[in-house]
């Protein structure tokens, strides 16, 4: 049997990792005012944060329709596919997973389509879709590539040093009570993804203390099958990855850049890690 992945762009993955497995992306929309944009296909990261410079308002992102999904079904069908697993970003942050599984029901008579809600973003998004492709390289059946995504959708955990809470908060990603008190305290929150929403997670006086705290978070979670640590476009990343150089998880870290959809709400400067815990 071969199984196919297919994932949105707001998972971040190095395109090396996702071509080697063929898996494909269904990208977000990233609109600059009037000018609308297709993540990764039209828009680069580079490109995205010199928008972001130039640009007096905030980006704004929109989730894939029904027919973008359907058409990346289609087109893995007609390839000889046998089914897809789709793995989405978070349903309590995007309409995304919600068109990836209208567009599976649309097809439900004629082409075997599962849709995993990640309930996370960037690379913990990227690591369940990895799981995916890489039981599906192996020959998993559906059930199997299904099965070892949400492993390690159970085992992942994403956090983040942000400089501001502004960008979460007008994207309506979290409370504006939340956002005002890091105003006034001119904190640099820690922010964690939790259960599929972003949670405040601390809040650190300093940038230096929000990244050894978010080093500290990286080595107090115990043996890792995997690390990534991204960057939104931050002057100070190599210093932290830096931090964590030391570590050595099962697999190689991922060293990568927090892309459009989730750079859009995370401002620029943000650092997140991903990590899975080992089994």
């Amino acid at each position: 049997m071969t199984v196919r992945i297919v994932c949105d762009t707001a998972c971040d993955l190095p395109d090396d990792l996702a071509n080697d497995l063929g898996i494909v992306f269904v990208p977000l929309h990233v609109r600059f005012g009037t000018t609308e944009l297709l993540d990764r296909e039209q828009l680069s990261v580079k490109e995205f944060w010199s928008r972001c410079a130039g640009s007096p308002d905030l980006p704004e992102t929109a989730a894939p329709s029904p027919g973008a999904f359907g058409t990346a079904f289609e087109a893995l069908a007609k390839a000889g596919a046998d089914g897809v697993v789709c793995v989405t970003l978070s349903s309590k942050l995007s309409a995304t997973s919600e068109a990836a599984a209208q567009a599976a029901r649309s097809l439900e008579n004629d082409f075997p389509v599962e849709v995993l809600d990640s309930f996370s973003v960037t690379m913990g998004e990227g690591f369940v879709v990895l799981a995916a492709a890489e039981a599906a390289a192996a020959g998993g059946s559906m059930a199997e590539v299904v099965a070892a995504a949400s492993s390690t959708r159970d085992r992942v955990s994403v956090f983040g040093a942000i400089d501001t809470l502004e960008n979460l908060r007008k994207g309506g990603r979290i409370g504006g009570a939340a956002a005002l008190l890091g105003a006034l305290l001119s904190i640099k929150p820690v922010i964690e993804v939790r259960e599929g929403a972003v949670e405040q997670e601390s809040r650190q006086r300093t940038r230096a203390k929000s990244l050894q705290y978010l080093a500290d978070k990286v080595r107090s979670a115990g043996p890792l099958d995997r690390l990534a640590l991204m960057s939104a476009d931050a002057s100070d990343f190599d210093g932290f990855v830096k931090l964590l150089a030391d570590l050595a998880p099962a697999h190689p870290p991922v060293v990568g850049s927090i892309g459009p959809v989730i750079g859009t709400h995370a401002g620029r400067g943000a650092i997140g890690v991903a990590f899975v815990r080992r089994s």
